[in-house]
This record gives C-alpha cells, sequence and structure tokens, in this order.
C-alpha cells in the first residue's frame, strides 16, 4: 500500500474567500471548482507529509498548514502589499527554515516556510 496524497480540507460558509489567499498570494492553481469545493494546487511534486506537534517550535502556536515555497520573503513581501497581517517573523530558525506565519481567510493559522 502507498500513499499517493494528502489533501488539507478547510470548512468554510464561503469557499471564494480561498481564491484571493491560495490563488493570489501562494500563486496555486484552481484545478476543481464544483461551487461548494475548491480545490487548488501547484505543479511542483511532492512527497506526502502529516507532520505532529506538541508546540510550532520557537514557542510559536502549532500552525494548522505549513506550505513550503522557494522564496519566503518574496510571499511575506505579497502578503504585507495584499494587507495581512502578518502573526510571527519572518524568521530564521535553528532548525534551518526561514519561515513567518498569516492566518488565511478562515482563520487557519499558515507556516509559510523555506528550508
Amino acid at each position: 500500500m502507498a500513499v499517493k496524497r494528502i489533501v488539507t480540507n478547510i470548512a468554510t460558509g464561503d469557499v471564494a474567500l480561498a481564491q484571493a489567499f491560495y490563488g493570489g498570494l501562494l500563486d496555486l492553481r484552481l484545478v476543481m471548482d464544483l461551487g461548494w469545493i475548491l480545490t487548488f494546487a501547484s505543479d511542483e511534486a511532492m512527497a506526502p507529509q502529516v507532520s505532529v506537534m506538541s508546540e510550532g517550535g520557537s514557542g510559536t502556536p502549532v500552525p494548522d498548514l505549513s506550505i513550503e515555497v522557494d522564496d519566503v520573503d518574496a510571499v511575506h513581501r505579497r502578503a504585507l502589499e495584499l494587507g495581512l497581517p502578518i502573526e510571527y517573523g519572518p524568521a530564521d530558525e535553528p532548525w534551518g527554515v526561514r519561515r513567518f506565519y498569516i492566518r488565511d481567510p478562515f482563520g487557519r493559522l499558515v507556516n509559510i516556510l523555506a528550508h
């Protein structure tokens, strides 16, 4: 048996709010729109992962999602341009990542990071 994909499901009453955040901020492509569900994807190949945490590291809360990008500072600048409040960072962490925390339109804490 092989795990082929892991999907994050976020409950909301207004799926349209996702376009600006996941599409606009992160350049994820809308790959499915059934009206009640929007699915965004990247063309990058990814290995399925599940992290279980007692804290978010560096004394931060556990994020709901972690999204690795190729240029965390570019995403941070875009978030500021969009007027999105930053909840943590950007910070260079002792375990070798640069990251910041932001909330999506549904209140989920998102860890944007680069190795």
